[in-house]
């Protein structure tokens, strides 16, 4: 019985330090779903946007590729 008792105290010291340093910034309410849960907005990049870059020179359909070195 005595083993019981200790152990509960020593569960409820460690409980009790864990919830004063965790402060206000414990939530305690389970889980959420829906519109209640609460999403960090990710912040805006200063970087501007890709531009595509320009497309290389092509050659019309109607004129062939040559592979040889003239």
């Amino acid at each position: 019985m005595l083993k019981i008792l200790i152990g509960f105290v020593l569960f409820a010291a460690l409980s009790l330090f864990v919830i004063f340093k965790g402060g206000d910034k414990v939530d305690m309410t389970g889980e959420k779903h829906g519109s209640e849960t609460v999403h960090e907005t990710p912040a805006p990049t200063t970087a501007a946007p890709a531009t595509a870059a320009p497309a290389a020179e092509q050659t019309p359909a109607s004129t062939p590729v040559s592979t040889t070195a003239k």
